[in-house]
């Protein structure tokens, strides 16, 4: 079960701004908080972006696509044209209906149960990341980052809103969230899901974690959707999940015109 997460703009695309507050930081501490936790909960993780890039949405939707994402959720923050007056939570989905209108209905439960004022479902089919993503997609808008109420929400409750959100993922896939216990073993709860076969290709392997690490950012700054797992003592670096053979040797073919050294695993 491979899910994307998607930190919305980025780089010189700051998103909405408010005073020194820029949405682009926002989005992006969201999404990791939320992967790291579906990473304990043993799911796999893909990210459009884990630094301060610019990527379009149109790549974003491909990626995902390429990777053989199952679900994809991006994270964005709401603004009104006066500050202090609009407030509230809201998910975005190209059309009712469907596992992406399921999804949309448990993430914007939980975080209404936090607090937030519900500001319901929306369809939006212009948007390319909902429209060009072939998988359930949803976007949230977490809170109004011209709101100084939902601002303190965002901060004071930041961790209980990454773990409503991640919740509402388990939920949707069938899953329950791991026992807190899971916390003292991070590592092994990273191992990938083996109910179904999955194609990997993996670019390097590290006794390391470091070293790990920074293959992993070059890898993603490359524009791939990298990760890593814990296997017999070694820290893999690897880059997509795929049903499918032949989509995992495109992926290698690309990879390749970047020079990495690759091989497909399962």
């Amino acid at each position: 079960m491979l899910i994307f997460l998607d930190a919305g703009h980025g780089g010189s695309d700051p998103g909405a701004v408010y005073g020194e507050r820029k949405e682009k930081d926002d989005n992006l501490a969201l999404a990791l908080a939320v992967g790291e936790i579906l990473e304990k909960n043993g799911l796999q993780v893909g990210y459009t972006r884990q630094e301060d890039i610019y990527e379009t949405p149109f790549k974003k939707a491909t990626d995902a696509n390429e990777a053989g994402a199952d679900y994809f959720v991006s994270f964005h923050r709401n603004s009104s044209e006066t500050p202090n007056v609009a407030s509230g939570v809201q998910t975005l989905i190209f059309s009712e209906g469907g596992e992406k209108e399921r999804l949309a209905d448990n993430i914007q439960k939980n975080l209404v149960e936090l607090g937030f004022k519900d500001l319901g479902i929306v369809e939006r089919p212009n948007l390319v990341v909902l429209k060009r993503t072939a998988m359930p997609a949803v976007l949230i808008e977490t809170g109004f980052i011209n709101n100084e109420t939902d601002n303190a929400k965002f901060d004071a409750d930041f961790d209980r809103i990454a773990q409503a959100v991640a919740d509402a993922i388990l939920e949707t896939i069938g899953r329950k969230a791991a026992a807190s216990a899971m916390e003292d073993e991070p590592v092994e709860a990273k191992k990938i899901c083996t109910c179904d076969k999955l194609y990997r290709v993996q670019i390097g392997a590290f006794e390391n974690r470091d070293n790990a690490d920074r293959m992993l950012s070059i890898v993603v700054e490359d524009g791939f959707p990298g990760f890593i797992i814990y296997d017999g003592g070694l820290y893999k670096v690897q880059v997509g999940a795929f049903r499918e053979l032949d989509n995992a040797v495109r992926m290698e073919r690309r990879l390749r015109r970047y020079r990495y050294n690759t091989f497909i695993t399962e």
